[in-house]
Order: structure tokens, then sequence, then C-alpha cells
């Protein structure tokens, strides 16, 4: 609802606006990136190879946030050293290949885009 404010108080009432708006649409664009993170995670999992289950189940997140921005890195915290040597495949010792099986990129593929476009919406309605 609008409110009359004089021309002195003008400066100011803008001002809580701007702030207003930026505190909600940061609040759902953080909301949003946790939530698009929790997805890549769960289907990560899911995609995971499960020879004993102790990989599949290693998936963890990190969250940081710096000057206003929020980051989250999803990494394998029981077995991280084979995390690319299977999304890629690698050299058998004795000879041969084996296959990659992917389950991070296509993750990602998946949920980011639609993650982007929702934060669109969140800065065009304000943080709604």
């Amino acid at each position: 609802m609008a409110r009359a404010v004089s021309v002195d108080e003008l400066a100011f009432a803008i001002t809580e606006e701007i702030k207003q708006y930026t505190d909600e649409v940061q609040k759902g664009i953080k909301k949003e990136v946790k939530s698009a993170a929790t997805k890549v995670k769960k289907e990560m999992k899911a995609k995971s190879p499960k020879d004993t289950g102790d990989y599949a189940d290693g998936w963890s997140r990190r969250t940081s946030t710096k000057g206003g921005q929020i980051e989250i890195t999803i990494y394998n915290k029981n077995k991280p050293q084979i995390a690319h040597l299977l999304e890629f495949g690698h050299a058998k010792a004795g000879g041969g290949r084996v296959d990659e099986v992917k389950h991070m990129r296509p993750a990602y593929d998946k949920y980011v885009p639609i993650m982007n476009k929702n934060i669109e919406k969140i800065i065009k309605n304000g943080g709604g």
C-alpha cells in the first residue's frame, strides 16, 4: 500500500524500499539455490555406482556465503578420490578401461537451468 511522504523524506523512503526489495530477493535466491543443491545431491546419490554403497552414501554439501553470494559445493566425503574416475572412466592397471558412469554432470545439467529460470522470476517478482 502506498504511503504519502514529504519531499524531505523521499530519499529515505526510496532507500528503505530498495533495501526491502534487495533483502527479499536475496532470501528468495538463497532458498532457491539450497533447493536446487538438495535436488542435485539427491539425484547424484541415486545415480551413483553402488558397489558397497559407501560412495553413493558419501554425497554431502558445504555452503559458504561471501559478499552476499551463496555458494554450495557438493562433494563426496567418503570416497572423494574416485568421483572423477567414475564420472569419466579410467584405465585399468592390467590394461583395458573402466567405463564412465555419468552421475554428477547429468544431475547438474538437469537442475541448474531450472534454478536459473526460478532466480530470474524471483528477481522480477521482488523475492516472491
